[in-house]
């Protein structure tokens, strides 16, 4: 199969069942909960969506990387948490709930501060000509993209909800198969370089991914967020959107390159690792705090 087929085909139907699933495990009232938490949800989304991009800029330079790399890794940085966060949050002991209010709200913020952020890095590192405007048809399609599938399965979700736990499952199925399927492509076309890509922006990936769940974890605790609610912030901003980046950076409609899609595919399966460590250590860590000193005898 020609990868050309793959990122014309399957990769739009990839995006529409993504959000699809997203927009499966969200109600109208995720985004009014963010009221319930108003200091946890703006501290959250301040680390996301205001510091991991400055902090991805100043690892794209210390770590030297190509242009293309630079870019992906800042596409990366712009684009919202993942539904894995969820899981590990849940596993981790964090607020799930606040997990999806962040989830949901950064998604629709994202449609906003994706292309800003992207546009700056393909000014910043490749020179004015590879810039794309920021026309109402630019962003009525990533609105089609994303927005759409989104209220399609937030819709079903309000109105048959028995149906959309039936199909939550066999959608997360399919996204995973399409993004491997994605994946697989992007490592065949780029294979005389893949080796080459991955010691150029590995470790720049895991500084990143490290990085990430370092201020989500810290920067509410400065700020006096509770520690379950901190918890699930590091995992929000630590679990970026892999697909929703690879995808964008693939998709001929958008930026249509491969190479900038390879630091989101290497973060993506260092996150699931470096999250599952993080993990462990604040669950034992809140385990040890909680429980109770054995009386002397």
């Amino acid at each position: 199969m020609q990868s050309s087929v793959i990122t014309e085909v399957f990769l739009p139907i990839a995006l529409g069942v993504i959000m699809l699933g997203l927009g499966l495990s969200l109600t109208l009232a995720d985004f009014r909960r963010v009221a319930e938490y108003p200091r946890a949800a703006l501290v959250g989304l301040g680390c996301q969506t205001l510091l991991m991009p400055v902090v991805c800029y100043g690892i794209t330079k210390a770590f030297g990387l190509p242009p293309q790399l630079a870019v992906g890794l800042m596409l990366l940085a712009a684009s919202p948490g993942g539904a894995t966060a969820n899981l590990f949050s849940h596993l981790a002991k964090g607020d799930v709930a606040l997990n999806v209010s962040l989830t949901a709200v950064n998604s629709v913020l994202s449609l906003f501060t994706l292309p800003l952020i992207v546009n700056f890095s393909l000014l910043h590192f490749m020179g004015e000509d590879r810039a794309i405007p920021l026309q109402f048809a630019k962003i009525a399609q990533v609105f089609a993209i994303v927005l759409v599938p989104i209220s399609l399965g937030m819709w079903v979700r309000a109105k048959r909800a028995g149906l959309a736990d039936r199909l939550d499952r066999p959608v997360r199925i399919t996204s995973a198969l399409f993004l491997l399927l994605v994946v697989i492509a992007a490592a065949v076309k780029e294979r005389a370089q893949f080796v080459t890509y991955f010691q150029s922006v590995g470790l720049a990936a895991l500084a990143f991914n490290l990085a990430s769940m370092a201020v989500g974890y810290v920067v509410p605790g400065l700020l006096r967020v509770e520690r379950k609610q901190a918890v699930a912030i590091a995992m929000e901003v630590g679990i970026h959107n892999g697909t929703l980046a690879i995808a964008i950076a693939s998709s001929p409609r958008l930026l249509n390159d491969s190479v900038m899609a390879i630091p989101a595919a290497i973060y993506s399966v260092i996150m699931f690792f470096t999250a599952a460590v993080f993990g462990a250590l604040v669950a034992r860590r809140q385990a040890a705090g909680s429980a109770p000193v054995s009386p002397r005898p």
